[in-house]
Parts: C-alpha cells; structure tokens; sequence
C-alpha cells in the first residue's frame, strides 16, 4: 500500500462532501424537506447496490426520527412488493448514474400512483432527476478507489446528503429531546434521554429515615443498616431537614470528645437543608449536578414538591446504570 494512503482516502473523500456542501441547492433541499414532514403516509428509500445499503441507512435514520420509513429494493418492487407504495407515500431513490434500470422500470408505476420522487443522484441530468420533484446532488469528481471505480465518495456523499435531509426534517418538526429518546429505549444513549433518578433511587425499605432529634447512635446505626453511606433526616409529616453521611460522622468524631457523643442529636450535626431533587430529573443532568461543582457530592435525597423525601440516589448507582 503507498504511504499514507488512507490518509489521502479520507482527505478525497472530506473534500468531495465539502464541494457537495457548496453545490447544494436550498430550493431543492426545502422542498426534499416538506415533501417528507408533511408526508401523511410514509416514506419509502430505494437503490441498488451500494446505493442500496446508503439507501437503508438513511432509512434507518429516518425511523429514528419518528418518520414513518421503509427500504423497497426495486427487483422485489417489481415483483409485487409495489404494493406497499401508496398514494400518501414518498418515495426517495438513490442512484450515482440517475440511470438504474431497475429504478427507472419503477418510474411509471409509481407515476400512476402519483408519488412524488426526491433523487440524490451524481447526474442532475439523468432520466431518475428529469422525473422528481427534488434532486440532490451528490456528484463527485472522482471516486476514493484508487482505481476510480468502487463507489466510495459517492455513496459518502449521498449518505451526508440522507443525513443532512434527515436533520432538517427534525429541524422543520422541532423534534424534542424527548421525542427522539421515545424510540430509543435501550443502550447508553436511550438511557441518558429517558431514565430518571426515580428509575434507579433507594426508596421504601431501603431507605431509612430519622428524625432530627435521633441520637448519634441511631444515625450510626442507620447507615449501617441501609448501607447508602448516608442517612435523610426527616420532619414528622416526612420533609427532608438535612442529611447526614458517612463524612459527617467522621468530622463529628474528630471534633467531639467520645464523652459528649451520647448528648448530641443528628440535628447538630446533619448538613440542613442539603442539595435535592425531584425524581423526574434525569439520572444523566443528576450525575452531572453531582459531579460539576468544586466539592463533589456522593448523594442525593429525592423529593416530591412538598419536600418530602421520596428517596435517595447514590454517584454510584448512577454510573451502575449505564448512563
């Protein structure tokens, strides 16, 4: 392999989505934009080939944005599986020549279906751009393939131009954090838009509570027993008052004569009125409130709007979940 190859491979390829980026037409790109927000059906990709698996990626994409989506390939299109085109659909096509047979056998069928066509094609004077309602350009100079013949800056740029389309259909929808997090449940990325402190704090059971007026042996007591390393200290109808952890009780030891101890109530050493949070805030800004401050807290005590305390979340039981 020549020096440093990839390097120029990467560089070829960069530069042809930059030239995309100055070619791209607004007209086109907005109308591309409205004919799929506004889509009351859904919106079908199609390619062959590589353009094929762009085509199922920017698919994909789209369904992650709550846009209603699917791949046809167009050999199985034309073999019955047009059924699944209707008159509300979309149908976005993918081609580097703008001259696949098998997506311009297609053309006539989905003409009498009347559905309007976006082509990201590399020819903007092809048969598929002279037919649809948006062309995306996405011609490239040359392909990466030092022999100039594997699709590989050209299925790079018509993948930006998916994304590009894709991102500004959320634009146009103001799509919320929360309406992306709504289809994706699982993994890292869903568990940062969608779990909550509630989802994974120490409540019931596990969690005790004290009274301020609770002896110093009871508080010991009681975070050995919950094992949180921190124990709320509540009024009688169930505000939080203040909080004591493990590091309090060690500065009330190295502050206190073993003789006083038995004096001393868990309202004279607690921290009052410490840092709190409703159990709807998100377990991921929870971390954050926790770790982006000058002294790092290791817990939280969770509370409803009356300030009761509902229960207690640790860094720890944070950093356990995956966020």
């Amino acid at each position: 392999m020549a020096p440093l190859l990839f390097r120029q491979i990467l560089d070829l390829e960069a530069e042809a989505i930059r030239r995309a980026a100055e070619r791209a037409d607004a007209e086109a790109f907005a109308t591309a934009t409205q004919l799929i927000a506004n889509c009351s059906g859904k919106v079908v990709l199609s390619g062959v080939g590589k353009s094929g698996i762009i085509a199922r990626k920017i698919t994909a994409t789209l369904l992650s944005i709550g846009t209603l989506s699917a791949f046809l390939h167009p050999c199985d299109a034309l073999h019955g599986d047009l059924g699944i085109v209707t008159e509300q659909d979309v149908i976005v096509m993918l081609s580097n020549s703008g001259e696949t047979d098998e997506l311009l056998a297609m053309l006539p069928h989905l003409q009498r279906r009347s559905v309007p066509i976006i082509a990201i094609v590399g020819n903007m004077q092809s048969t598929l751009a002279r037919a649809a309602a948006a062309v995306l350009d996405a011609s490239v100079d040359r392909e990466a393939c030092p022999l100039n013949l594997a699709p590989t800056a050209s299925t790079t740029v018509a993948l930006a131009i998916g994304d590009a389309l894709a991102a500004q259909v959320m634009d146009y929808r103001s799509v919320t954090s929360e309406q992306f997090a709504f289809n994706h449940p699982a993994g890292r990325l869903g568990k940062r838009l969608t779990l909550k402190v509630a989802d994974v704090m120490h409540q019931g059971e596990e969690l005790p509570l004290l009274p301020p007026e609770a002896s110093f042996v009871e508080v010991v007591t009681a975070i050995s027993r919950g094992g949180l390393g921190a124990v709320p200290i509540v009024e009688a109808d169930g505000r939080l008052s203040g909080l004591v952890t493990d590091g309090d009780l060690r500065r009330l030891l190295e502050q206190t004569s073993p003789a006083k101890l038995d004096q001393i109530t868990a309202a004279e050493f607690m921290t009052p009125q410490p840092i709190a949070v409703d159990g709807d805030l998100l377990a991921y800004d929870a971390l954050h409130l926790m770790e982006n401050r000058p002294s790092q807290i290791s817990v939280l005590p969770v509370v409803d709007a009356a300030h009761r305390c509902l229960g207690l979340v640790r860094i720890h039981d944070l950093i356990r979940s995956g966020i």
